[in-house]
């Protein structure tokens, strides 16, 4: 075989996909035989790069079909039951997962329970959990401190499930790999918690059934301390580092595009019925080579005996019903995703100059709401207010605001509106100084209980006035990033040596005003659409696997072919 310009074959097949028309081709079948078709007429490709492509296609097209339970069924020659996969059969690998399970055990009937489920409805052979012995990890080192558990990165030695051997009749291993592994507190105790082992079956189920969510490979224990931990997928940083390192480089483009890429896993999570319930930027986690933002850490990550009356998750980021004693739902998701989005315009956390207390709960219940970053898209602000309106049945739905992005996306991308947007872009920026934030609340989740709270309202105009008399230190962002390194300096015709004087007494005017607010007494406190189905890829940090990509199709387009990764020369 030729060399293969794995470059030009993800991107001939990132072109297919945004090439369908969803009006016509209106099923997974007719779109998999339209990406064929213009795949075989790409004359950038050579047959053997072709012949690549078209295994991709069908991998996915494999997973489609099994998950929808629907298409052309063919005899298993091995197990002869009536299987939908072309590149394997489905049962085979169940019932080789099902007569392996004498051979291993985590030691709790409670965990080999839950694996065993999860295998026995196993979709693809790249797609398994696992119990993952501890002596087969190496290179265990500590990375961070998550909201109730250490973090570490390490080399699995096995490495995943990849591939069913039909002459062998087994799963092939891809071989040494790098994770990161992620401890859960209090599982013992969790025995008695049967709704923590449902939640753990349906975050396992969809991290391995959709691309936008990190992988999870399976569970481990370390004997030093009997603590289990998740062994996930390795990415390479969060929403919350990426925006600091490239505050002044983005474009309203690129925003839309990161905010569309998580109302799309924020979609399939719900469309799984379930809630993540702690959604903030240090969970949204970065590809780099396949630029994708993916979610991680669904709601079962938390504590496990948290009360009744408490709530959990990062306080800037939470319902305001939530802080007031309601449950979580699929609304107060939403809410999250509105912070979110207002981060993603600003660079900078929600709320990340005040304390997580039972002040900014207050600020939070009555309507004060981060002030909108000058230059923001109209629609694009239009939406992030109505997601985070105080009254739940008031924000869009989750799969309504993908549909919505993906429009103001489309916008950009075919340069139909850019004109207008530009021209207000440009009339409302602002030079505006950036603010470095380093403190650990802000990467924290914890557990907060308030008491006495009214109910959630919306804030007036003036309140949300006088609350933001207190500004953001947020940053312009440019419609045309090679202006930017020129309006620092330009604007107002500033020197360094004077900025650097207004910057010291800002700083000082901002602590005298910070303390006259929170002394005030009630002024600042009281006042695929057509999508069928989606395949994930084999995630990995630094290794690649080459036949086992798969696609996700439609336009809740997230490229898994991309999802690649090199091993080094020499190994780990």
């Amino acid at each position: 075989m030729s060399d293969i310009r794995k470059e030009l074959v993800n991107a001939a097949i990132n072109r297919a996909i945004i090439s369908i028309d969803y009006d016509i081709y209106d099923d997974f079948h007719k779109q998999h035989e339209f990406k064929k078709q213009t795949i075989l007429a790409d004359k950038s490709l050579t047959n053997d790069e072709k012949t690549l492509a078209i295994n991709k296609l069908n991998k996915t097209y494999d997973k489609y079909k099994i998950m929808e339970n629907e298409g052309t069924r063919r005899i298993c020659e091995n197990c002869n039951q009536e299987c939908l996969a072309t590149l394997f059969c489905e049962y085979c690998v169940q019932n080789y997962l099902k007569a392996n399970f004498s051979n291993w055990t985590s030691g709790n009937n409670d965990i080999d329970n839950l694996i065993q489920r999860c295998q026995s409805e196993t979709l693809l052979p790249s797609k398994i959990i696992e119990w993952i012995p501890y002596n087969n990890l190496q290179n265990i080192k500590y990375l961070t401190k998550g909201g109730f558990s250490n973090i570490y990165t390490a080399v699995w030695i096995d490495g995943q499930y990849i591939d069913w051997d039909f002459k062998e009749q087994q799963l092939i291993r891809f071989g040494r790999q790098r994770v990161v592994l992620k401890g859960l507190e209090n599982v013992e105790s969790a025995n008695q918690n049967q709704r923590w082992f449902e939640e753990a079956k349906s975050h396992f189920s969809i991290s391995n059934k959709w691309p936008q969510i990190v992988q999870c490979y399976g569970l481990t224990q370390d004997p030093s301390n009997g603590n289990y931990m998740l062994v996930i997928n390795n990415m390479d940083t969060d929403l919350r580092k990426y925006l600091q390192q490239t505050q002044n480089q983005l474009k309203w483009e690129e925003r839309i595009k990161i905010a569309l890429d998580i109302s799309i896993a924020l979609k399939v999570i719900h469309r799984e019925n379930a809630i993540h319930r702690d959604l903030h930027s240090g969970n949204i986690l970065y590809l780099k080579l396949s630029q994708e933002w993916y979610i991680s850490d669904l709601g079962f990550c938390g504590p496990v005996n948290k009360s009744s009356e408490s709530i959990y998750g990062n306080l800037p980021y939470i319902a305001p019903e939530v802080i007031s004693g309601k449950n979580t739902s699929k609304e107060s998701d939403v809410y999250s995703i509105a912070m979110l989005m207002w981060e993603i315009s600003c660079g900078q956390p929600p709320f990340s100059d005040y304390e997580n207390d039972y002040n900014l709960a207050l600020k939070i219940i009555n309507g004060m709401r981060p002030k909108v970053v000058p230059g923001t898209p109209l629609k694009y602000e239009n939406l992030m207010k109505q997601c985070w309106d105080a009254d739940p049945s008031k924000r869009l739905d989750i799969e309504a605001l993908q549909e919505e992005l993906y429009k103001l996306l489309q916008s950009y991308q075919d340069n139909n509106d850019i004109l207008n947007e530009s021209l207000q872009l440009k009339t409302h920026n602002k030079n505006i100084p950036i603010t470095n934030y380093t403190s650990s609340k802000l990467f924290m989740s914890k557990i907060y209980e308030f008491k006495n709270l009214p109910e959630p309202r919306n804030a007036t105009e003036e309140e949300q006035v006088a609350f933001h008399s207190k500004s953001y230190d947020c940053f312009n962002i440019p419609d045309n990033i090679d202006d930017f390194n020129n309006s620092s300096n330009q604007n107002y015709g500033i020197t360094s040596k004077a900025s650097s004087i207004l910057k010291g007494m800002s700083k000082k005017l901002s602590e005298v005003f910070k303390k006259l607010q929170l002394n005030s007494n009630n002024d600042n406190q009281i006042n695929y659409g057509k999508e069928i189905a989606e395949q994930q890829q084999i995630n990995k940090y630094n290794v690649k696997i080459d036949d086992e990509d798969e696609i996700y199709d439609d336009k809740n387009f997230h490229s898994e072919e991309q999802d690649e990764l090199e091993i080094p020369d020499g190994g780990f």
